[in-house]
């Protein structure tokens, strides 16, 4: 599903050319082979990172890498003089995906000395796809007088209620939906809430940036109820107080790998911004150009592009929620990329009563490992459906929401726990855990024993009873610096000595919560002490600085 972002922070992460398309043009992947020439360093993330997305590495001890630094400039200017039209970039996985019109010149571009290898990735003429991506059944339904409607069901089978009865029901967390479009939202009465409360934090399109965005497919639409839909008496979705980018990625009209990169860019932007969950009703097998394929070999986790850019995502912080696919009834059958990730909770979908929904894809990966990783309800989920009216619809494309919605509770029930700790707490407390299958993996979540779960493994694991964060050790250019009792925030002093007393650095922060210290390179490398002084103690961290970053 494909997005259009009304936002700042694009710069970096994909380029569109505003001209006037006369001529059909060609897409190609470009695999660069480093990243020479970038004036980015990592150093000074701020450059190329929200702070937001900076603050949540650091609560998750994720250091910032060379795969946070954004394509070298000095390559895409040399494409956009061969002719080339930048029309995305993935900083993760070093490569360009770019359009043209004059196909002959393909050679010369791959034998470029920074081009590792091109991929053919859409045609310029497009055919229209015959085939119906998502399946999904709609009926309207009644509706149940109580506060949440008929969506009660599919929130009380994850026994979520236990997480909204305490007041966590997303509140500061933020979800990316990556999607075919979100028809009406802009006007339909569920998403009244998000709207007035300004919770649609941004939009993009990643098909086609002069889209009109919210006249596109209503996929997304659905999706986005499932979570955070809000209409008290008829609907509440499983996160009404999240937030919410939403990200057009999906051209229902085709079916070509230029999708998967839609969707890495968006997801590469969902981290800039420090997004905390990508919600993904997608996937990818087979394509219009059957050249472009994937076998089953490739579902093993790690081989398909969109797959690798679900498992970075992870790596950098966010919880990947993808649905499992709807292939069970079809002669493919198996689960669909990117929901095959290593890192990505893959979703089956389930009926009210807990039975599996004969659509739902099965596992297990290519290779053995667990998928679908759990199981929600995406058999007839209560939701806004795609005529505009409330209903339910059939689908992992709901049951991969409704999880995610639930996950962002768990998120801000349990904020200084790490990605795979919400990964792990989700999965040991579904109803199957110790005897998983291929068709439901690990089963049916309890929200209440992954929430106890947390509080036991993640907390005291994270956070030392000082209090305070900091990393990378060993360190070169920058520490980043977090506390984790900001409510006794009292101002610090901050203090680097070499190991004979002699001070090398001070600074004094009024704001502690979040502190980056940056134009370290020239302390001596070595062992080395950092001090902070705040409120009448003193506490001490042994660190090493690096000789080269």
């Amino acid at each position: 599903m494909k997005t259009r972002l009304i936002f700042l922070l694009v710069f970096f992460l994909s380029e569109f050319i505003s001209v006037a398309q006369s001529t059909p043009k060609s897409y190609f992947w470009v695999q660069l082979k480093d990243k020479k020439g970038t004036p980015y360093q990592i150093s000074n993330p701020e450059a190329f990172l929200s702070q937001r997305a900076i603050s949540r590495r650091i609560r998750q001890h994720i250091a910032i890498d060379e795969t946070d630094l954004p394509v070298s400039p000095v390559y895409l200017d040399t494409l956009k003089k061969r002719g080339l039209e930048i029309f995305h970039t993935s900083k993760w996985l070093n490569g360009v995906t770019v359009r043209i019109a004059d196909t002959s010149q393909i050679r010369k571009i791959a034998a470029l000395p920074f081009v590792a290898s091109l991929q053919y990735t859409r045609p310029a003429n497009v055919l229209k796809s015959a085939k119906n991506k998502f399946n999904e059944d709609e009926l309207h339904a009644a509706i149940d007088p109580a506060t949440y409607g008929n969506a009660l069901t599919q929130l009380t089978q994850l026994n979520g209620q236990y997480l909204h009865n305490q007041g966590f029901r997303g509140k500061g967390i933020q979800i990316a939906v990556l999607d075919a479009g979100f028809w009406h939202v802009n006007e339909i009465e569920a998403f009244d809430t998000l709207r007035t409360t300004k919770r649609i934090l941004g939009i993009r399109d990643f098909v086609d940036p002069k889209s009109d965005f919210y006249q596109q497919n209503s996929h997304g639409m659905s999706v986005l109820s499932c979570m955070g839909g809000n209409q008290p008496g008829k609907l509440i979705g499983t996160a009404p107080d999240a937030s919410y980018y939403l990200f057009r990625s999906e051209d229902v009209g085709s079916e070509y790998l230029i999708e998967e990169d839609n969707w890495v860019a968006a997801a590469e932007l969902a981290d800039s911004l420090g997004v905390n969950v990508i919600n993904s009703s997608l996937g990818y097998y087979s394509f219009d150009d059957s050249k472009m394929n994937h076998p089953f070999s490739d579902m093993n986790g790690k081989k398909t592009r969109v797959t690798k850019g679900a498992n970075m995502a992870f790596q950098k912080g966010i919880l990947v929620i993808c649905s499992a696919g709807n292939e069970a009834n079809n002669t493919w059958k198996r689960i669909i990329a990117p929901s095959d990730g290593e890192n990505v909770l893959a979703i089956a979908a389930v009926d009210k009563n807990g039975i599996r929904s004969s659509f739902s894809s099965v596992g297990p990966a290519f290779g053995g490992a667990v998928k679908p990783n759990v199981a929600a309800m995406g058999g007839s989920t209560y939701l806004v459906a795609g005529s505009g009216l409330l209903g339910n619809s059939s689908g992992t494309s709901f049951s991969s929401p409704v999880l995610a919605g639930m996950s962002a509770c768990l998120l801000q029930s349990n904020p200084y726990a790490n990605v795979k700790q919400v990964k792990i707490a989700i999965e040991q407390s579904a109803h199957q855990y110790s005897k998983p299958d291929s068709l439901l993996g690990y089963g049916i979540p309890d929200f209440e024993k992954a929430d106890k779960y947390l509080k036991v493994n993640s907390t005291q694991s994270l956070v030392s009873e000082n209090s305070w964060l900091v990393l990378p050790n060993p360190f070169n250019g920058y520490l980043q610096i977090q506390n984790f009792n900001p409510a006794s925030d009292k101002g610090c002093l901050i203090s680097i000595y070499n190991l004979q007393g002699i001070l090398l650095w001070q600074s004094a922060f009024k704001n502690t919560e979040q502190i980056l210290l940056n134009k370290l390179d020239k302390l001596p490398h070595g062992l080395l002490v950092l001090s902070i002084r705040s409120g009448g103690k003193e506490d001490r961290f042994k660190l090493i600085k690096s000789a080269k970053e």
